[in-house]
């Protein structure tokens, strides 16, 4: 069975996000092992400077790569990634399992983004799309995303 894993900044703090997650772990403890690793954000102070946030961004960097097992597939969520569409990204996990990976990480960051470094060690960039959504949102539509995705993939009921 597939692992997917969403490797991801901070924590979710409204019940209502938390509920939306909750619904969708069960809805994929059919098709995946599904498994969300939440980290720790970095403090930092306000009006950052830019090197405050660099260090920000490499420090949650650290943080994320160390969750990310050797062999695994990981595709890190950034504004500059590439858009695709739902049955695009159905097609694209199933490929990377056909390519022989047992594990895809899906990786979210903080705040002020993603470290260089998260984004050069990543196989994939994506972009849930050109707007900017609060990162607890972001990761319900990415579950969602992912439910959709197998769904498609077996020709469920779910996508129309």
């Amino acid at each position: 069975m597939l692992n997917i894993n969403i490797i991801c900044i901070g924590k979710l703090k409204e019940k209502y996000w938390t509920q939306a997650i909750d619904e969708y772990k069960k809805r994929l403890s059919v098709f995946c092992k599904f498994n969300i690793i939440e980290l720790d954000e970095e403090k930092i102070k306000n009006n950052p400077s830019s090197s405050d946030i660099e260090k920000t961004l490499n420090e949650e960097g650290k943080r994320i790569i160390s969750k990310i097992q050797k062999g695994s597939y990981t595709a890190a969520l950034c504004i500059e990634g590439k858009i695709i569409s739902s049955k695009e990204f159905s097609k694209k996990i199933d490929d990377i399992a056909l390519n022989g990976f047992s594990t895809i990480n899906f990786v979210i960051g903080g705040s002020w983004g993603l470290s260089e470094e998260v984004k050069i060690t990543s196989q994939f960039k994506l972009s849930m799309s050109k707007m900017t959504f609060p990162h607890q949102m972001a990761r319900v539509v990415l579950c969602e995303q992912i439910y959709r995705a197998f769904e498609i993939s077996t020709n469920g009921k779910y996508h129309k």
